[in-house]
């Protein structure tokens, strides 16, 4: 099981960075939903994922706290979105970083091993890497369909399904959606 979890983890890992090659700083970085929602902010966010719950939750802290965390931005949304001076290098590299630290934890601890999230309320804080795992591979899985969708708004790539039809194919399939989708429009 563990190692099924971590192998659809570090796939959707793969997945998640996929979807910035290619891609000017500018277009990595625009949000293009009301949210705000950003190719590289989705990577920088799920690099305190990784340390929080698959290191600092367990009692392996990552050997630096990241900047957003030190400064308390992470509770204004810092970790949701780059810095001009923070490069899609600089970001990818915590990622990986992160990942590896991660990949230490599942590699050495069990999934029944006791661990506590410091940001959950108190009295709730307790839990297990194995849930923290599984958190984890959700958290991930959950941006990389956001990924997704935002890689698609900016050049039309789609996810994973994408060749599955042409272009004249995935147009006629929107048509027929969107016709669907009118029959419900009311004057």
């Amino acid at each position: 099981m563990k190692s099924d979890l971590h192998n659809y983890l570090q796939a959707t890992r793969a997945l998640l960075l996929a979807k910035l090659d290619g891609l000017s700083e500018y277009d990595r970085r625009r949000p293009l939903v009301p949210s705000g929602t950003n190719l590289l902010g989705l990577v920088k966010h799920l690099v305190g994922i990784e340390y929080v719950y698959l290191g600092t939750s367990v009692g392996r802290p990552p050997a630096k706290v990241l900047p957003w965390e030190e400064d308390l931005s992470i509770w204004a949304g810092a970790d949701m979105w780059v810095l001009p001076s923070e490069s899609t290098d600089y970001i990818t590299d915590l990622y990986r970083e992160a990942c590896a630290h991660s990949d230490r934890s599942i590699a050495e601890l069990g999934l029944d091993t006791p661990a506590e999230v410091p940001h959950w309320p108190e009295g709730e804080r307790g839990t297990t890497f194995g849930a923290l795992l599984v958190r984890v591979v959700d958290e991930t899985a959950h941006h990389a369909g956001h990924a997704d969708i935002v890689r698609e708004l900016i050049d039309g790539q789609g996810g994973p399904d994408a060749g599955m039809l042409d272009e004249a194919g995935w147009s006629e399939y929107y048509t027929k959606i969107q016709r669907a989708a009118e029959t419900f429009l009311t004057d």
